[in-house]
């Protein structure tokens, strides 16, 4: 066994695009490979559409970002969103048509899971599909969207079933590391949030992270799960979205003197926690091309 240096360790690490020059300078090169990052977010926010972009971003050469590979979607959430893959795939076509001789969306496998066990028995299998395709156009890109849909339902609030969604939880990651270290993976998992309840910071008074709750939609949220889960990604990134009035009529008058009838939605990436990242954020806004970081 040999010491080796954690500095050396992060410089070296490859990374894969997110397909935005503002986003990937934010994320310091976009998502790391031999790492599990989580995205955690209210329904809405673009954590999917962060998933579906890096799966495409992934077939980019190095030269550009990418890792020159195929990817795997791992999904508990129904309906699979083919046709905004799709539409995401033409637009990488007509930016980068000269990069591909082939339809991105053959480089990207699909398979759908119903429950913790069933995902934790795909991992298990999972080995063999990446060595077999390691010589070809080797996946390198894993993401599962979500991992919260998998606990949401199958697990009552006792003794027995809370013991046994934390040993799922440890085998999960611990399979998912493994596969990461081992095949040089950049998995990007998704997660939900629920309401914060109480007037101290952090999950049962222990804060996790840069903050101590979070805040989307202008609610106090922290990611599902709880504190043991969060133990078990590398890197936590938090979506955020917010309604920004941006008209008011006098003539039409509430309550409280006047009436909103114009409004935007405002989204923003931060680092909850990561070993590569300081603590910061970024805008970003949706288009039909895809997600885009906002500079400034």
């Amino acid at each position: 066994m040999e010491p080796q240096n954690l500095r050396h360790l992060l410089s070296q690490t490859q990374k894969c695009t997110i397909g935005c020059p503002v986003l990937d300078r934010f994320l310091k090169g976009g998502i790391p490979c031999n790492s599990v990052t989580e995205l955690v977010a209210e329904s809405g926010c673009g954590k999917t559409q962060l998933c579906l972009q890096l799966l495409l971003s992934a077939q980019l050469p190095a030269s550009h970002g990418g890792l020159s590979a195929s990817s795997l979607y791992i999904h508990s959430e129904f309906p699979f969103p083919l046709r905004r893959l799709c539409q995401l795939s033409l637009c990488l076509l007509s930016s980068h048509a000269h990069l591909f001789a082939h339809d991105p969306l053959d480089r990207i496998y699909v398979h759908a899971v119903h429950t913790a066990d069933q995902l934790l028995d795909v991992l298990r299998k999972l080995d063999t599909l990446l060595l077999a395709l390691s010589q070809s156009f080797p996946v390198k890109v894993v993401v599962i969207d979500s991992i919260a849909a998998l606990f949401r339902s199958d697990f009552e609030n006792n003794p027995l079933d809370l013991k046994r969604r934390c040993s799922l939880f440890f085998k999960i990651s611990s399979k998912l590391k493994a596969q990461a270290k081992r095949f040089n993976l950049a998995i990007l998992l998704t997660n939900q949030v629920v309401d914060f309840m109480g007037s101290m910071e952090g999950v049962n008074g222990l804060r996790i992270g840069n903050f101590g709750f979070l805040c989307s939609s202008d609610r106090r949220v922290c990611a599902s799960l709880g504190l043991s889960w969060a133990n078990c990604v590398n890197s936590r990134l938090f979506l955020s979205r917010h309604e920004e009035v941006v008209r008011e009529d006098k003539s039409m008058v509430d309550e409280g003197g006047l009436k909103c009838v114009g409004t935007r939605t405002r989204r923003q990436i931060q680092v909850v926690f990561a070993p590569h990242l300081p603590e910061s954020s970024c805008k970003f806004e949706i288009k039909r091309e895809g997600v885009f970081g906002i500079d400034g």
